[in-house]
């Protein structure tokens, strides 16, 4: 199987599947002389770990990170960088009625035409549970895109379904279960995502996640764009159907004249743009949406075919989340972190000896 190497000069590649013994990535590219241990790792797989509220799947795994090699005495090497997670709470006898069958909404289907082969338990590689060593990676460049660039990663879930949230207050982000950055109305999605799921079916979210002291010129046009890479990332994250960079599809009900940042010497007057402009970082923070589909894996029946093309019923049995979109947050915040430090280094390496005049209007 290819297509498992995210970025250029900071590449990452997972490995593993849901019920196997462990998953992991290999990071090459970090420069060296990083400060790293798994202290610097662990704090973002919790906030992405499994069984942590009744709102997410009740699989416990406590995610506890290994550094087997690219590190010497606190400090990265150089080296390819191995982080091992191990898989210690499956219950592969759930998926024994999916031998001969396809879940609808769920890769089975195209997995089985593509390889010939497909491993039902969990989803196998198609599963969520992949989005764990994408979190570790991330941990180690966002840890060194703060030491190099003071760069900051946020987000937040916007919306449960028909349940919109307020991003008024990032100081609840972490004080719900909802990843929610508000302390309004959660009473009533707690009481939603309760019905979701004793009803044995799922919901889909949106995520905002944002970046700020982003370099300015990060983005390596026409076809390496920033923004392009970073939809890139995202679309490669499990259930996510769409991507908007700043205003996204509102843009298209906007005015020129309201659309366009104007420039001050006080700084940009919005910032619409998303922070990039013509594909490269203008400095300002870097806003993403993303739209996470209902989780696939549900208790009511669905019609589905078996592997010689006759009627089937479906019911998925197993731990799964109500609405996947809860913990995506983390995950969100770890791939645009990836892109960055590629962006980065990719900068470094061709622009590092390029001056200009004019202030970074963005930084003040």
């Amino acid at each position: 199987m290819s297509g498992n190497t995210l970025g250029h000069l900071f590449r990452v590649t997972t490995f593993g599947e849901s019920h196997g013994p462990a998953i992991g990535c290999v990071i090459d590219g970090c420069p060296p002389g990083l400060p790293l241990s798994e202290a610097d790792i662990q704090p973002e797989l919790d906030r992405r770990r499994p069984g942590t509220s009744r709102h997410v799947t009740q699989r416990q795994e406590a995610d506890r990170v290994e550094i087997l090699s690219g590190v010497y005495q606190g400090v990265s090497t150089g080296t390819p960088i191995a982080l091992l997670i191990r898989n210690t709470d499956q219950r592969s006898k759930d998926y024994g009625n999916l031998h001969e069958t396809f879940r609808p909404g769920h890769a089975d289907y195209t997995y089985w035409h593509k390889y010939g082969v497909r491993d039902p338990r969990g989803g196998g590689r198609s599963s969520a549970r992949l989005t764990a060593p994408i979190v570790a990676a991330g941990a180690v460049a966002r840890h060194w895109l703060a030491a190099q660039h003071g760069v900051r990663l946020r987000g937040c879930v916007t919306a449960i379904g028909t349940h919109e949230l307020a991003m008024d207050d990032w100081s609840q982000v972490h004080a719900n279960p909802f990843f929610a950055a508000t302390a309004q109305g959660l009473d009533a999605v707690e009481a939603y995502m309760d019905g979701v799921r004793k009803a044995g079916d799922s919901v889909g979210a949106t995520v905002y996640v944002e970046a700020g002291g982003v370099p300015v010129g990060l983005g390596e046009p026409v076809f390496d764009k920033l923004d392009a890479d970073i939809a890139h990332a995202m679309m490669g994250l499990n259930a996510v159907k769409g991507v908007e960079i700043g205003s996204g599809f509102a843009s298209a009900r906007q005015m020129g004249s309201e659309h366009g940042d104007e420039l001050t010497p006080q700084g940009f007057a919005s910032n619409h743009a998303g922070g990039v402009l013509g594909g490269i970082a203008s400095g300002q923070d870097v806003t993403v949406r993303i739209a996470i589909k209902p989780t696939s894996s549900i208790r009511i029946p669905r019609r589905s075919i078996d592997l010689h093309g006759q009627p089937a019923e479906v019911v998925t049995h197993g731990r799964h989340d109500p609405c996947v979109g809860l913990r995506a947050v983390p995950i969100a915040e770890a791939l645009l972190a990836l892109v960055l430090m590629d962006h980065a280094l990719r900068h470094r390496a061709q622009c590092a000896g390029v001056w200009v005049p004019t202030p970074d209007i963005a930084r003040g």
